[in-house]
């Protein structure tokens, strides 16, 4: 049986970050896993700037309501669950993720938990394992499931690379450059032929 594994910012929904870096208009909070690949490094360097501002998890909250999919992103993900089962592996937050999940179908998700202080400030997180999207596509190939995968930042390389078929999508030049020898897609329906073809 295959699973195919997914990346959630920048491939079904926009970047959450960078929308909520534009509500608050703070330019520093718009770099993401496509600028930085040290996960832990961008988190502090986040925290730090939300500290900075008094700015919590009610006000990213507030700004992830009003983000919608991807357009197209919903249809994509119906179809490709229609043939092979999907999972999407994100670094991002069960406190970002809920609203985001209903609004494309209550897919399964694995991804982090925010530590959150009384007041609402956010002072750390936990991910749910050390480099969590590699780790998850072993233990799912160790348990019998081949495995595919797509994303469009330094932290889904892991996975695409442990995967016996691996795509781009809507990735950066620099990473569509140096890793050539992934196919690199900016539409879904491209995505959803090749992982057709890879079943």
């Amino acid at each position: 049986m295959t699973i195919t594994c997914l990346d959630l910012e920048g491939v079904l929904v926009p970047e959450i970050w960078i929308a909520f870096a534009d509500a608050v208009k703070i330019p520093e909070l718009r770099r993401t896993t496509r600028d930085e690949p040290d996960y832990d490094k961008l988190m502090r360097y986040r925290i730090d700037i939300l500290r900075e501002h008094k700015l919590g998890l009610k006000e990213i909250q507030q700004t992830i309501r009003t983000i919608d999919p991807l357009p197209g992103a919903k249809e994509f993900l119906d179809e490709l669950r229609s043939f092979c089962q999907t999972i999407i592996l994100s670094d991002t937050f069960e406190q970002f993720a809920a609203p985001l999940m209903e609004k494309l179908g209550q897919p399964t998700i694995f991804c982090n938990t925010l530590e959150v202080s009384e007041s609402g400030q956010i002072t750390g997180y936990k991910m749910r394992c050390e480099n969590s999207k590699f780790t998850t596509v072993r233990a799912l190939q160790s348990i019998g499931f081949e495995t595919i995968a797509s994303g469009d930042s330094f932290n889904d390389l892991g996975m695409i690379q442990a995967s016996k078929s691996g795509f781009l999508f809507r990735s950066t030049e620099k990473i569509v450059r140096d890793y050539p020898q992934y196919p690199a897609f900016t539409e879904y329906s491209e995505l959803l032929d090749a992982i057709k073809k890879s079943v």
